[in-house]
């Protein structure tokens, strides 16, 4: 629902990998933020893409690389209950048309794609131009700004 007081909000890959990212304190505080509140109030979400995502960097690019259970416990744990979008040729579709439109690369056009899915009015990533607003409802926010500022 439009205009309510706490909209429904997605989180991007990055948030989930800062959450668990202790070279980057400041971050990470402001991403398990928002995966607190995420899962407490039940209006966070994300989309299976997401979580492939998370799984391949996790398991791939940490410093201290996941082992495979320790990536399907945290996936269990905290991305799962959030996963409100899957796969899907329609997804797919709205993504290419994004694409279209926007000039992102696919996968970006996929996590905007499921965000409007998944019916939220905010998309918190630092991959997207801050501030933007996509298809008329969707409003693109870099939670890390105000992290970057506080270093000033």
């Amino acid at each position: 629902m439009t205009g309510q007081t706490n909209p429904v909000f997605f989180l991007d890959t990055n948030i989930f990998v800062y959450a668990l990212l202790a070279s980057e304190p400041l971050k990470k505080q402001r991403a398990l933020q928002l995966l607190e509140q995420a899962l407490a109030t039940h209006l966070g979400c994300t989309s299976y893409q997401v979580i492939q995502e998370f799984a391949n960097v996790a398991t791939r690019k940490f410093a201290q690389r996941f082992s495979s259970e320790q990536c399907k416990q945290f996936i269990d744990a905290a991305m799962q209950p959030l996963n409100r979008v899957a796969s899907s040729p329609g997804l797919l579709n709205a993504a290419l048309d994004l694409q279209a439109e926007t000039r992102y690369s696919l996968y970006d056009c996929l996590v905007i794609a499921a965000a409007l899915q998944a019916g939220a009015e905010v998309l918190y990533t630092e991959d997207l131009q801050h501030n933007q607003l996509v298809g008329g409802t969707l409003r693109v926010v870099n939670p890390f700004l105000m992290v970057a500022n506080e270093r000033l």
